[in-house]
């Protein structure tokens, strides 16, 4: 029985957590590249609005895909299952690691151009701020993609 929990945790964090790599893969590869050509205005604009819905409704699945690593890491360790216990633990430091990069780097400029999008103070250096998210995407597609493959271990040893 706690085989087949902690196999569906593990599923159920995946599912949750690939959501927020898709996400920000997808940002390095598409939208990064898009922005340079933009003004800063629209650059403001288009960002901040992304980031009213993004940083909004993505905090759902990572904070569920996070919770769902760590029981899987609980469950896994209870079963006697040491291997998978440490691979979801992997994950869930890991996705703590995403979590502090974001918090530090990402979230106060995406509050910044939302404020600024939505008619608040306006930014005078939105592109350099851009720069420094656009900065730390690799570390957080990378911190997404070793949950993703560490999770992807503890259900191959589950």
């Amino acid at each position: 029985m706690m085989v087949t929990t902690t196999q569906i945790l593990i599923v159920a964090a995946i599912l949750s957590n690939a959501i927020v790599f898709g996400t920000d893969a997808f940002s390095a590869i598409v939208v990064r590249p898009a922005l340079a050509y933009v003004s800063e205005d629209v650059l403001v604009r288009t960002m901040g609005h992304i980031h009213l819905y993004g940083d909004k409704r993505l905090s759902l699945p990572g904070t569920i895909g996070s919770l769902l690593a760590l029981g899987a890491a609980v469950t896994a360790g209870i079963s006697g299952n040491g291997a998978a216990a440490v691979a979801a633990a992997v994950a869930v430091v890991v996705l703590l690691v995403w979590l502090a990069v974001f918090m530090r780097s990402v979230a106060p400029i995406n509050k910044a151009l939302t404020t600024a999008a939505m008619g608040g103070a306006p930014i005078s250096d939105a592109r350099a701020r851009q720069a420094v998210s656009d900065g730390v995407l690799p570390i957080l597609v990378a911190c997404q993609g070793a949950a993703l493959v560490a999770l992807s271990v503890a259900g191959a040893l589950s």
